[in-house]
């Protein structure tokens, strides 16, 4: 080969290397690529992983035999709702309710004292020294009334801190509610109320959130 026609090939792909590395170091930009998707917060990512459950076990609440008796309304509301299986074998379950509750029994005392009174006095005297003659006359009336009022009502005032976790203890949902009952339940049961209620309501909002929450596993 003759010696400029060499220079020419090796000057080719001297160049052909340099512009290989460029595009290496700066790949182009593709056009029309999806966005990367949003990301979410701790909160979003528990409630996702709630719609994973399927076994839920309802551990034994503390605070004396109150406790129990509002756990019992709890199992009985969370069946009605038909959130979960509840299962009393905590080896099946996918996730536990843990807590605290408590029904409280208190005097409440109300108290009032009401005043009335009115006194009127009215006197007059004449009289002379010569004639030893004189007169007196004098008026008195005077009314006093006090009325005492005292209530003492006796009340329950139920309140509960529960929270689901995991089996890693992860804590996926926690509320605290409370209860000086309603017009047809009890403390302790309005208080069982509330925490379905809530928790339905926090499960609505799981629903809403992109499908990938709910169906990633770490």
């Amino acid at each position: 080969m003759k010696q400029g026609r060499r220079t020419a090939v090796n000057q080719m792909l001297l160049g052909f290397g340099f512009s290989s590395m460029a595009t290496a170091a700066n790949p182009p930009t593709p056009t029309g690529s999806a966005a990367p998707p949003p990301a979410f917060g701790p909160i979003e990512e528990a409630l996702g992983q709630l719609l994973r459950i399927r076994r839920l076990h309802v551990q034994e609440l503390s605070g004396g035999e109150a406790a129990s008796q509002i756990r019992d309304m709890i199992i009985a509301s969370f069946q009605s709702a038909g959130f979960f299986l509840l299962t009393e074998n905590p080896d099946r379950a996918d996730a536990f309710l843990k807590g605290t509750a408590e029904d409280l029994v208190f005097n409440e005392q109300f108290s009032s004292s009401d005043d009335l009174g009115a006194r009127t006095s009215l006197s007059a005297a004449t009289g002379g020294i010569a004639s030893r003659d004189a007169r007196r006359g004098g008026l008195s009336a005077g009314i006093s009334q006090s009325e005492d009022v005292r209530i003492n009502e006796r009340k329950h005032e139920a309140l509960a801190a529960v929270r689901i976790v995991n089996k890693d203890g992860d804590v996926l949902w926690s509320t605290t509610q409370e209860s000086l009952g309603a017009k047809f339940r009890g403390a302790s049961a309005d208080v069982a109320e509330k925490i379905t209620r809530q928790l339905r309501a926090d499960l609505e909002k799981a629903r809403k959130l992109p499908p990938q929450l709910a169906t990633n596993r770490d």
